[in-house]
């Protein structure tokens, strides 16, 4: 549950996010909650955790195997080959917002349902773009004003110099299958880079002395590495080579890359991405090159908090109107109409409190002033006003009234 006192931190967080975005270009996109289970078996890769483990996996009434999304990359690109994105001009940037699905352990910051921000260009193998993508979400986390990050980068090499990697890390696996957990036991013949997703102590330190990546890199992809750690300087970002960032899906190429902060403990990531050149030709579509980032909306949050971060609050209300009299209540919810006609945020009374309750109501509610009818307002035809935070009163035209709210409200909509 997301309740309201937690929503104005994520709205500001989303919105700041689409400013940013916005600002490099990026255009919104919106895919389906679920999608046909193969796009992410293709997509992510079928020996990953995240296709063996966590995904929530059902059938629909047509018999199809549907899957509520454990990521949004794959959906969007998709969505790119369906409509034929090929053929506009490239590279087409994308922007996604919304919830993303995984069966995991609950833990501070992580949970089943979680809200994901993220990016995706396709259409340029440019490490240029790459190094863009980066710094695009390190612009992000700065105009949050999160601090103590740290940028861990990598490179998963190529289709070309991978599978020779492959094989002397699994040699190397081999050696160490006694200190391994039955699950990289496994994944040591199947796919050895997921080894590096094992949080699993003994496995972590048996990868100490591996084999690295960076050392077994084509030309090509040395060279593709080189420009993008150039393009990271330009940018005036730090970063550590970090060999065993290889992240949880098998469809990333050449750059990967995750910001971590100090405040989350253990799962330190806040969010991180990479280039994934045959994505879109393995589920279906050209061979377009792609690069792009995720970044859960929770672990910002959690960082900011912990940090002492607060967006500034909104509005609010700021008019409680009090019925004095239950002949006031007519006259009371006709005025209420006016103001939120006016673009007043306003609220009254619907549990027949009693005038003293009704005002003590008003204080809770966080509204500037209370608007106070009671017999003599009523025959007299004006409204006493009572600033809530000064508790002065006086009494008022309706016009005069109406005045304190709508014209500053007025002001606020020309900012």
């Amino acid at each position: 549950n997301i309740l309201p006192e937690d929503q104005p931190m994520r709205r500001w967080v989303v919105s700041c996010a689409e400013s940013v975005f916005e600002r490099y270009g990026y255009r919104r996109i919106d895919t389906p909650v679920f999608e046909e289970t193969r796009l992410f078996v293709r997509g992510v890769g079928e020996a990953t955790d995240i296709v063996r483990k966590e995904m929530y996996t059902f059938q629909d009434l047509g018999g199809r195997s549907m899957t509520l999304r454990p990521e949004g990359t794959a959906p969007v690109a998709r969505a790119y080959v369906e409509h034929g994105m090929q053929t506009l001009p490239q590279p087409v940037k994308l922007y996604y917002y919304g919830p993303m699905f995984r069966y995991e352990s609950p833990q501070s910051g992580r949970y089943r349902q979680h809200y994901q921000l993220g990016v995706e260009a396709f259409g340029s193998p440019a490490p240029e773009l790459d190094a863009e993508v980066i710094g695009l979400l390190a612009a992000l986390y700065r105009e949050l004003g999160l601090k103590g990050l740290e940028l861990h980068l990598n490179s998963m090499g190529c289709r070309k110099c991978r599978p020779a990697y492959t094989a002397v890390l699994r040699a190397y696996l081999e050696t160490k299958a006694s200190a391994l957990c039955p699950d990289c036991r496994e994944r040591t013949v199947a796919n050895p880079l997921r080894v590096f997703d094992c949080k699993v102590a003994s496995c972590r330190e048996a990868l100490l002395e591996a084999p690295r990546l960076l050392d077994h890199l084509c030309p090509e992809c040395a060279e593709h590495h080189a420009r993008v750690e150039d393009c990271l300087g330009i940018q005036g970002l730090d970063f550590v080579i970090d060999h065993s960032l290889v992240r949880g899906m098998d469809y990333y190429t050449r750059t990967t890359f995750e910001y971590q902060s100090s405040l989350l403990g253990a799962q330190s990531g806040v969010g991180g991405g990479g280039r994934y050149d045959h994505l879109v030709e393995d589920i279906g579509g050209p061979s377009v090159p792609g690069v792009g980032f995720g970044t859960g909306v929770e672990r910002i949050t959690l960082a900011l908090e912990r940090q002492g971060v607060q967006p500034l609050p909104g509005p609010g209300l700021a008019v409680y109107l009090v019925a004095m009299t239950e002949a006031a209540r007519d006259r009371v919810f006709t005025l209420v109409h006016e103001l939120r006609t006016l673009g007043v945020a306003a609220d009254l009374d619907y549990q027949r409190r009693s005038g003293k309750g009704q005002m003590k109501q008003a204080g809770r509610s966080g509204a500037r002033y209370a608007f106070i009818l009671g017999e003599e307002e009523l025959l007299a035809g004006t409204i006493t006003v009572r600033d809530l935070a000064s508790s002065s009163e006086r009494q008022l035209s309706k016009d005069e009234a109406f005045a304190l709210v709508v014209v500053p409200q007025a002001k606020s909509d020309k900012r």
